[in-house]
């Protein structure tokens, strides 16, 4: 889970920094989307590292509010 959550890091640095410097905004939604899943996997990993832990569920949390915006992305830029 740990090497997930790693490569997923650096894809998403990588996506975010390309769409600043090329500043094509058209790519966010893809952005979005990577930091969405990210955002999971990290939260499912602080889940199974304690069962009462607060900011696993808040990751999960806000992991599914940034798919939903990268799915508005999709939509608007179709």
């Amino acid at each position: 889970m740990k090497i997930i959550r790693i490569i997923l890091n650096v894809i998403v640095i990588v996506f975010a920094a390309y769409v600043l410097f090329i500043e094509d905004f058209t790519l966010m939604p893809y952005v979005m989307l990577t930091m969405g899943i990210f955002m999971l996997v990290a939260g499912f990993e602080k889940i199974q590292k304690d069962r009462k832990e607060f900011w696993g569920y808040m990751f999960v949390i806000v992991s599914i509010f940034i798919f939903f915006v990268s799915a508005q992305g999709f939509i608007v830029n179709a």
